[in-house]
């Protein structure tokens, strides 16, 4: 295997270029500080970082030309992914080093955006792509915003590739999601540490986005939206696409801030199933298990298994709701958050099948669980068992809506199990649904 060293002078790009003619080969980047554009990894390639390693990655929109992938759930053209590989195979990232993706100006932009309320598409950047993306203006997302095409690119992005290891690095400050894994398979995450401010929103530690064969272990998660996230595309287009996410295990991870610790969804249309989570620690994590979707969404939940988790100052250690609001669009408020039945459809989303075995939570500063399906779809066999749950002081107390996002929805004053159109639920041996 051919190994080429690469210093703070070389260029990242070249070099792996240089390997592409010989089937990939071994690039080892030296400790200091690496400033680079947008990169495309290639296939049979293993990159380590040594200690003191850098790759920090430019600001610069511009930089980040439209690639065609999925940005919250929906086929699109977005930014260039800062570190990227499409339709490729063989791949290991390794080393004690560091991947920065210099988010701090794109959160900056980004809530200017938030704060003016601003809709549709304003700088160059933003114009190129919503020339790309006819259907801009009325497309559904989280909390992204898609309308404004402000479409900030992930960190690492691997896109129909299968057969590729973390193992030992740090992510941090990515503009948008972190590690997106879109249609690839046979994926390892372990001893990775995934860092992000606690106000950088969207940024995500993983998605695993209708992908399969994904084992994540021995992670430290720290990020400014969800931890551990299982997708599968949204609506009408995920439906169309049509692959699962399946067969993921989780274990001996320790998820600190975070959104949601384990988080299934919003985007389930293709369904999510055979996901293992074990043995791992949540500490300050507004919900430690999240499953979320809403109608339009579509997709089934299903064959969830969470045992061993032990959770601290948790806000809502147990969230199973479909009602999930933010991206909701002022026209489809009435129907999507509506608390009567509404027809069923193809992208009427279902949650069914869920075991959560052995979870200690202290100090639970809003609600124990909330758990609320659709009257059309209610929630279905749901057990619980060894629920250990501790209120924090009345000083750390946050109001029970904080429990879920639910556009205001079915919030009272109880801080105990909130159950809502769910059949065949047990909690800690008693039936309650």
């Amino acid at each position: 295997m051919l190994t080429i060293n690469v210093t703070e002078s070389d260029d990242i790009q070249s070099a792996i270029n240089k390997l592409d003619s010989t089937n990939g080969g071994h690039i080892v980047i030296k400790s200091g500080q690496h400033l680079t554009g947008p990169l495309e990894l290639i296939s049979n390639l293993t990159l380590t970082l040594e200690a003191g390693a850098i790759i920090k990655f430019k600001d610069d929109p511009m930089l980040y030309p439209p690639v065609w992938t999925r940005w919250e759930g929906i086929e699109c053209y977005a930014m260039h992914p800062l570190l990227y590989a499409a339709n490729k195979r063989n791949i290991e990232i390794n080393g004690s080093g560091i991947i920065d993706g210099s988010g701090s100006n794109w959160w900056k932009k980004f809530k200017i955006i938030e704060t003016t309320n601003r809709t549709l598409p304003q700088e160059t950047y933003e114009r190129r792509l919503a020339q790309l993306n006819p259907d801009y203006k009325t497309r559904t997302g989280g909390g992204g915003r898609p309308s404004t095409q402000y479409l900030r690119p992930p960190l690492v992005q691997f896109w129909t590739c299968h057969d590729i290891v973390l193992d030992g690095i740090t992510l941090k400050n990515s503009p948008f999601w972190t590690l997106h894994m879109v249609y690839s398979k046979n994926i390892t995450i372990k001893h990775t540490t995934f860092s992000n401010p606690a106000d950088a929103i969207n940024t995500d530690a993983m998605d695993i986005d209708s992908s399969e064969n994904v084992i994540v272990s021995h992670c430290l998660l720290d990020v400014g939206d969800d931890g551990v996230t299982l997708k599968s595309g949204s609506g009408k287009d995920g439906l169309r696409i049509n692959l699962p996410t399946k067969n993921v295990k989780v274990t001996d991870c320790r998820i600190l801030s975070s959104h949601g610790g384990i988080a299934i969804g919003s985007e389930t249309a293709a369904g999510i199933s055979g996901v293992e989570v074990s043995n791992c620690v949540f500490e300050g994590t507004r919900r430690g298990i999240r499953l979320k979707s809403r109608r339009t969404r579509g997709g089934t939940i299903k064959d969830i298994k969470l045992t061993n988790l032990k959770m601290d100052a948790c806000w809502c250690p147990i969230s199973l709701e479909q009602y999930f609001a933010p991206g909701v669009l002022p026209n489809e408020e009435a129907t999507v958050l509506s608390e009567g039945p509404q027809p069923v459809d193809e992208t009427t989303p279902h949650i069914q099948n869920i075991e959560i075995k052995d979870i200690t939570a202290t100090n639970v500063r809003a609600t124990a669980a909330f758990i609320v399906g659709l009257p059309e779809a209610p929630i279905q066999h749901v057990t619980i068992e060894n629920f250990n749950w501790s209120l924090a002081n009345k000083a750390d107390l946050l109001p029970t809506e904080y429990a879920e996002e639910t556009g205001g929805r079915f919030h009272d004053t109880s801080r105990d199990i909130k159950t809502i159109n769910v059949n065949n639920l047990s909690i800690n041996g008693n039936r309650l649904g």
